[in-house]
Formats: structure tokens, sequence, C-alpha cells
């Protein structure tokens, strides 16, 4: 990561956590393929043994599908943890900086947030890894729950004390610029919550201890209704300024991060309806998830034409992705690739698939889910881009 100077991540910013994060979210889109798409009986996620079993009796369509989901989420798993420690390390020594003081004066004070956000993906790709590499990891996932509801907790401390400090500041001592707010940065702190949400939601649908499924569904609908608090404030905030003052070409990226957001909250409201039809007798069914997902997956087409438009209008790609400018900042363009081929898959498979509208791998079905692998593929080479911008051909 070294070898040549004057690359544009030789100048530090907490953003630069954004590119182990969408390495993250592509193991994600790969585990994808396994979870929709092979048998796991009596299990709402595939495990080591689905997938052996499925490599053994399967045709060899089904085993070159697994062995580049498999190949997919080690790649991207060595490349998020890969990107994590390099973060990890040089955020240690920017926070002793100059820059780092101005930072935290500034209305970019929320760009901190991306280390919690970080840190919450990189505690999924572990659970990711765990579940298709290590074998029997099933029969004793009961003990990792409560491990797992402890570091998102801890996670989801840290960023809470990151946003505390933030708003303890503005509000004491004011100085927050509307002006230079015309953007959706100040959503980054309810992505991040959304991110341990979605985590602590996970053992409410996966764990076979109602005290435990209980726990997660406590403290994810804390972090939910923080995320949508934080949410609409930072959307309001943002749509004003915007209106008044234009978008700031750097920033424009952000004006998709609600795509994402609202994948997590889609996934984190599938993991919880399902624990609350395991352990507290709650009855929904396909129907209701396929309106769920649909009235989500509409309101992210909404917000990608949003900002498509704005980026079509200020030239975005030809400056920063074609060009030769570069800004860390591009790297919030992942997270909507990575969150809309997600969503489609889980709106095509628990929404369609379940309500009966579209038979499981006819034509349509394939149609569609063409169109997550588009969104997915379009997405590696945005990875690929921008990792040889920034960082030059070692980063991949």
């Amino acid at each position: 990561m070294h070898a040549a100077p004057n690359k544009p991540s030789d100048t530090y910013s907490p953003l630069y956590f954004l590119v182990s994060l969408g390495t993250g979210g592509l193991v994600v889109t790969f585990f994808m393929w396994l979870m929709h798409w092979l048998p796991h009986p009596g299990r709402s996620v595939p495990v080591f043994e689905d997938i052996a079993a499925a490599l053994a009796s399967g045709g060899m369509a089904r085993q070159a599908m697994i062995i580049v989901a498999l190949a997919g989420i080690a790649f991207y798993a060595f490349l998020n943890f890969k990107h994590l420690l390099w973060n990890l390390a040089r955020y240690r020594a920017w926070k002793k900086t100059e820059a780092s003081a101005q930072l935290r004066s500034s209305n970019a004070e929320t760009q901190l947030l991306a280390l919690p956000l970080t840190l919450a993906m990189h505690v999924n790709v572990w659970f990711i890894l765990g579940m298709v590499f290590v074998p029997r990891l099933w029969q004793v996932v009961e003990y990792l729950f409560p491990l797992a509801i402890a570091a998102f907790l801890a996670i989801g401390l840290l960023a809470l004390h990151m946003l505390g400090a933030f708003f303890g500041r503005i509000m004491t001592n004011g100085g927050f610029s509307c002006a230079a707010n015309n953007s959706f940065a100040q959503a980054l702190p309810a992505f991040a919550l959304a991110m341990v949400g979605v985590g602590l939601a996970a053992p409410a649908g996966l764990s076979a201890s109602t005290q435990v499924a209980g726990i997660g569904l406590v403290f994810s609908t804390f972090f939910l209704v923080a995320t949508v608090l934080i949410g609409a404030i930072a959307l309001l905030l943002g749509i004003r300024s915007l209106m008044e003052n234009g978008a700031n070409i750097e920033t424009a990226p952000t004006l998709s991060i609600f795509i994402p957001i609202l994948t997590i909250i889609a996934i984190l409201s599938l993991r919880q309806n399902h624990g609350l039809n395991e352990h507290f007798a709650l009855t929904s069914g396909g129907a209701d998830r396929l309106m769920m997902l649909s009235q989500y997956l509409s309101v992210q087409l909404l917000f990608a034409l949003f900002a498509g438009t704005v980026l079509i209008r200020l030239g975005y790609a030809g400056r920063y992705l074609f060009g030769r400018a570069a800004s860390v900042g591009s790297y919030a363009l992942v997270c909507p690739g990575v969150a809309l081929a997600v969503m489609i898959h889980f709106w095509l498979n628990r929404g369609l698939v379940d309500a009966g509208l579209i038979a499981k791998f006819s034509a349509a079905y394939w149609m569609i889910a063409l169109l997550a692998l588009t969104l997915q593929g379009a997405t590696i080479w945005l990875v690929y881009t921008l990792n040889r911008k920034h960082f030059n051909a070692s980063a991949f």
C-alpha cells in the first residue's frame, strides 16, 4: 500500500473507513447467493454443512456458483480486514494532527462515525465467515449470540459517545454551518446506528432462546428508533441547505446514503419479525413482507433517481471516477450499489416468491435476479477503480 508516493490516500481522512465498509458489503452480496439459492432446511441462513451438501449433490452450475460465492466472500473479507487494519493505524496517528482538531470543530466531525460503522460491518463479516467456513458452528451458535450482542453494544456505545460529543459541542457552543450542510453527510451517524441495530437484530431472528431473542429485539429497537430520528434530522437539514445553496460536488455522493440505511432497516425489520413469529406468536406472511420490502425499495429508487440526477448535472463521474481528480467521498457511492443488490435479493425471495407471485428459479425470477447481479458487478468495478485511484494497484 505504501509503494508509491503522493497517492490520494497519503492525505488521510476518516472517510477512508468506507473502503473497508464497502468491501464488507461485497462479502454480503456474495453471501446472498448462498442464502437464497441453496436449501438450508431448519435454519434461516445457510451454514457450512448446507454448503458442503449442495457441493456434493448439485450439478455443475450449482457447484460453480458455490465456488465463486465462497471465493468472493474470502477475497473481499481479506480486503475488509486489510483496509480496516490500515485505517486503524492511520487513524491513530491522524488523531494527533491539526487536521483532526479542525475536523472536530466543524460540521465534518460526524465523519468520525465512519469508525463504528465499519467496526459493526466487520463483526458481520466475521459472522458470515464463521457460517460458511467453520464446520458445526451452528451447534455452538447459542454461545456466540451473547458475545455478538456484547460486541455490537460496545460499538453502539462508541457511536453514541462520538455523536454525543458532536451534539454537545454544537448545542452549547454553536458553530454548525447550515450553508456548508448542502448534502446528506450528517446522515452518516444514522448509518452507523443502523448497522449496530441490524447486528443486534441477528440474535432476535436466529436464536432459539426466547431470552436472547428478546434482548436482541429490545436493543435493536433502540438503535432503530435512534436511526430514524437522526436520519430524519439529517434529511430535513440537508434538503433545506441543498435548496438554498445547491449541492457541493465533493459531498454529492452522500445524497445516496439513505439507500443503504433503508436496506439495513429492512433487514433489521425482517429479523425482528422472524423473532417475533418464532418466540412471541406474531403471525406475518409473504404478503406482509412483500408490501414492506416494496415500500422500502420504492423509497430507495426515488433516492437513487434524486442522487443520480444531481450527480449527472454536476458531472461527478467524469471528474472523480473517470477523470484524474480524486475524492475520498467517492467511496460513499459503493454502499448504494451493495444495498440495492442486497435489497433486490430480499424483495425477490422473501417478497415476490414467498407471496406466490413468482416461482423460484423461473425465467421471471432470473430476470430480476440479474438486476441484483448487474448492480453487484458494477459495484465490484467501482471498488476496483477507486482503490486503484486512491491506493494504486496494490489495493486491488
